[in-house]
């Protein structure tokens, strides 16, 4: 990369998202010669930065986010170039579009331009300042993503859009229907990635349970026995799944220790009546009935949920519904997201609505029963045996997703085999559940 260039990343939102922006580094690494030629904005600065946002827009906050984010920069470096994409690019673009201090918005549909639209910006060949198309006529799905330059692990993008239109959900505006990668096109990345000494590939999506490969009539299931069969790699770890979507075939791939014993369950609610005006397709009892065949059939699996609090419709008995249902079932963490309304779906103009107070406590409800679970199950770990792979900046993930810190262990040594697997041996439990330092205290085995 030529030395005038200074690309800065921040990303928002999911593991898609995470990917997108594995994809961006690369598409502009890939186009250098071509960036590194443009006449950049004659400053006294040597290097005035050029931030990239990908952006989230799940809620509006997660929007707002990128804008105090888009001030901040402009105040502390005002000669930057700031570049707005991602989903709320795409759905948000007005929230931009007026904003002196964004130079360029280029939505989802236009990501893959990024290079020629920067370089176009530049020269001063084109003066638009957004980028934005009809996101349902997009059918590339980008290849080759998933590594940060910051990030050890590499999310792999499978499948991207969603056809559930779900009440509250504002994503499939964002990023169109659903559409999956060939397997093939994934079998030759992930072998690209072992090649690299990728050891953990995280298989992402909008909606993975929706993959289906139409040539080799493959599902979500297939896919992974065929990186089980075609490939080496030693970590394989799936993205959010639904209730219905474990099933009896994807819990006995499970039985591969390739196959990290993690699952991201999006729940939302355990209230049947609730879950119908969510337009999510499963009830109370798939809920109960999906935890239970985890913790039967995977045993001591990490288990995280998304779990929505405040819906308009959730009643206070609902809501006392699902805390007895998820009182009552194996699983390890809460992810908690008080309702916040998102102009542009259904949910957002429904007559009933919940105060935002009530909103608020129940979410705090919760949070104190995921965080009593997540000490329980923490305190489990002690004495188990673990594998580990070393992450940059001195951390450690085991393959069932617990943070293990080594604090007995020299740090030189430690980063020098970032990225290569460990035998640690849990010993005891650090921090406050409820804060992100909560983590595993291990020791190296052997």
């Amino acid at each position: 990369m030529d030395s005038r260039l200074n690309l800065q990343y921040h990303t928002f939102g999911c593991k898609v998202n995470t990917y997108d922006t594995g994809l961006i580094q690369k598409n502009l690494k890939n186009h250098a010669n071509l960036l590194s030629t443009s006449p950049l904005m004659a400053t006294e600065l040597d290097k005035p930065a050029v931030h990239i946002l990908n952006t989230c827009a799940v809620t509006k906050e997660a929007t707002q986010q990128a804008v105090r984010l888009i001030r901040k920069l402009k105040a502390k470096e005002p000669f930057s170039t700031i570049v707005v994409t991602g989903c709320a690019a795409q759905v948000d673009t007005e929230s931009f579009i007026d904003l002196p201090s964004v130079d360029l918005v280029v939505a989802n549909s236009h990501k893959h331009e990024l290079p020629f639209i920067l370089d176009d910006f530049f020269r001063k060949r084109n003066t638009a300042k957004t980028f934005k198309s009809n996101i349902f006529k997009k059918e590339d799905l980008g290849v080759g993503g998933g590594i940060e330059d910051s990030h050890t692990r590499s999310f792999l993008k499978i499948q991207d859009g969603c056809n559930s239109f779900c009440s509250f959900c504002i994503i499939p505006y964002a990023r169109g229907t659903s559409r999956s990668l060939k397997v093939k096109t994934l079998i030759d990345r992930v072998l690209e990635l072992e090649s690299q000494n990728v050891q953990e590939v995280v298989l992402a999506g909008v909606h993975i349970g929706d993959y289906y490969d139409t040539n080799q009539k493959l599902g979500l299931e297939g896919l992974i026995e065929t990186i089980l069969a075609k490939t080496k790699i030693q970590r394989i770890r799936l993205g959010s799944l639904e209730p219905i979507e474990v099933s009896d075939r994807l819990l006995e791939v499970f039985q591969d220790s390739r196959v990290c014993s993690h699952f991201h369950m999006s729940i939302q609610s355990a209230q049947s009546e609730v879950l119908k005006e969510m337009k999510r397709k499963y009830t109370r009892s798939d809920v109960e009935s999906a935890l239970h065949k985890i913790a039967n059939k995977v045993p001591n699996s990490y288990v995280g949920m998304d779990v929505i609090t405040g819906f308009p419709v959730e009643s206070e008995n609902d809501f006392k519904e699902t805390m007895e249902s998820l009182a009552s079932t194996p699983w390890t963490r809460i992810h908690v997201f008080p309702y916040s309304e998102r102009k542009g779906t259904k949910a957002a103009v429904m007559e009933s609505s919940v105060p935002h107070s009530v909103r608020k406590q129940r979410a705090e409800e919760m949070r104190a029963l995921s965080n009593q679970r997540l000490q329980q199950q923490a305190e489990k770990q002690k004495g188990l045996l673990k594998k580990a792979l070393v992450l940059k900046k001195g951390q450690t993930l085991s393959r069932d997703y617990w943070n293990i810190k080594l604090p007995s262990l020299d740090p030189v040594m430690l980063a020098g085999w970032t990225g290569h697997e460990i035998d640690v041996r849990i010993v005891g439990v650090e921090g406050i559940p409820s804060q992100n330092d909560f983590h595993l205290i291990g020791e190296l085995n052997g």
